[in-house]
């Protein structure tokens, strides 16, 4: 089995449920304390920006993309989560949702894509650490702090405390 098995499809309110399941099945319930999730607390997706990965008609895999703020005024969008099924690992479903995800947002005019995750994997789909001096509210390894430009010096001059859009409001 390789990637080209599994269908890419914008996900749909319809499978809430199945992404919820995947989620806890691959991260476990303790994944809603992590500095990410913490993140997108009382945020709003990126619209056009959910994918789930199919095969044979079944979901098994997700992934969702959500607007950040670094610092007064540098956008991003946070990747994340991103989930497989555990028994469905390793055969490309992940890679293939993230380039995806990834032109989707280049077409819808997105600069910069962050991330908390594994160096080593995620450099497969052209992230590197995110340079510079940027926080996150809340415990996490600067080290996996990762970006992806988009269009090329999207990252320039990153730095700051990143947060949702609607908690910078008035600063």
């Amino acid at each position: 089995m390789n990637s080209s098995f599994f269908d890419i499809r914008p996900e749909t309110p319809e499978d809430a449920s199945l992404i919820n399941a995947i989620l806890d099945e691959a991260f476990g319930l303790t994944r809603m304390t992590k500095t990410s999730y913490r993140l997108r607390e009382g945020s709003v997706q990126a619209p056009d920006l959910a994918f789930v990965a199919e095969l044979d008609s079944r979901l098994v895999g997700t992934i969702q993309f959500w607007p950040v703020v670094i610092g007064a005024s540098k956008h991003a969008l946070l990747l994340g989560p991103l989930a497989i099924l555990p028994a469905m690992q390793g055969f490309g479903a992940g890679l293939r949702l993230i380039e995806h995800g990834l032109a989707a947002a280049a077409r819808a005019g997105h600069g910069l894509v962050v991330l908390v995750g594994d160096a080593p994997y995620y450099a497969k789909a052209g992230f590197r650490k995110l340079e510079g001096d940027v926080q996150m509210p809340g415990p996490f390894n600067p080290d996996r702090l990762l970006c992806h430009e988009l269009i090329p010096g999207a990252a320039d001059g990153a730095e700051g405390m990143m947060l949702a859009p609607h908690r910078t409001e008035g600063l």
